[in-house]
């Protein structure tokens, strides 16, 4: 009897745990259903830009024909994976691709918490608003703007090489030579985006609790171990997450600057993957060829994304998923 009386029990459990949930659902769903009518466009702006387009991967395993349209274009399968593994530039455009998106990560990811946190020890209100507003703007300068004001100071005739000669030095045409284009592109990136960068760990900072810096000032801490030992933890969550999604994009490195930036003359180190995939998919109509270069890309992204993701998990027991 005492089996039969535990075995009809489990249903009454299931159906009460059931009837918890649902009640629990219909309450979150009353509290935030202003929230969630409120992101119902955002949703579906993003499923109709974002999701669906994903359909035309299919166009890499595919002759894709503009006439006959993705699904009448004949079938190709790995036809164009071993074209572009075959490529005698491909090579080179893995290489520029990783060091140009590494050399930006290396220097670009420190470079807004290092200012993050200089700007949280400023005490003139004023002055930290202006720092902060001059350090925003470059951020809302476009791609064609900046390199156009690159190409002006880094000139021949430019300020820079007038500085250059003046010291005695020789005049460095820096966008005709290979060697230069990186330092170019990783250093405009840092002016351009390390204000805008840091308002989210400036975010993090004001939820600091002042408290602990005051635990430690009576511990007798000087800034640099109160930045060490309150600050950076306090916001390491927020870097951890940055890091991740970082790292994810090493490899995306972006078209519209590099396109501005290079010239055959510098192909050497600034032929990316996604300035081929125009040269080749765009301007030479091989649509198949430039959606499988992207989807190339696009895979080692998840990939670096996923393994960095792993990395901290194991190390820090914190990650996106």
């Amino acid at each position: 009897m005492g089996k039969k009386n535990s075995t009809t029990s489990v249903p009454a459990q299931v159906k009460h745990v059931k009837k918890v949930s649902e009640n629990a659902f219909l309450y979150d769903w009353k509290r935030n259903r202003n929230l969630l009518w409120m992101s119902v466009i955002g949703v579906v702006v993003m499923f109709i830009f974002n999701y669906m387009p994903m359909g035309g991967i299919v166009i890499a395993f595919k002759d894709y024909n503009l006439f006959r349209g993705i699904w009448g274009s004949d079938w190709a399968g790995l036809k164009h994976f071993r074209s572009f593994f075959g490529d005698p530039y491909f090579g080179r455009l893995l290489r520029n691709t990783f060091l140009t998106g590494f050399w930006t990560f290396i220097f670009t990811f420190p470079a807004p918490i290092i200012l993050a946190l200089m700007l949280n020890e400023l005490k003139d209100g004023m002055y930290k608003k202006v720092t902060q507003t001059i350090t925003y703007l470059p951020y809302f300068i476009s791609a064609v703007v900046v390199v156009s004001l690159m190409k002006t100071m880094f000139s021949g005739s430019g300020p820079v090489n007038q500085i250059i000669n003046a010291m005695g030095g020789q005049t460095i045409l820096f966008f005709n030579e290979p060697g230069w284009f990186r330092p170019l592109y990783v250093g405009s990136a840092i002016w351009q985006t390390v204000g805008y960068n840091s308002i989210i760990y400036l975010a993090a900072l004001s939820g600091v609790d002042p408290t602990l810096y005051e635990a430690a000032t009576l511990d007798g801490a000087t800034k640099m171990q109160k930045i060490i030992n309150v600050t950076i933890p306090a916001i390491s969550g927020t870097i951890l997450v940055l890091l991740i999604m970082n790292i994810g994009s090493v490899v995306q490195v972006g078209f519209e600057k590099v396109f501005l930036m290079y010239s055959p003359g510098t192909y050497e180190t600034a032929d990316v993957l996604s300035t081929y995939v125009y040269r080749r998919g765009i301007q030479g109509r091989e649509y198949s060829f430039g959606a499988t270069v992207d989807l190339f890309n696009s895979v080692i992204s998840m990939t670096l994304l996923v393994i960095a993701n792993t990395i901290a998990r194991k190390v820090s027991g914190e990650g996106l998923w």
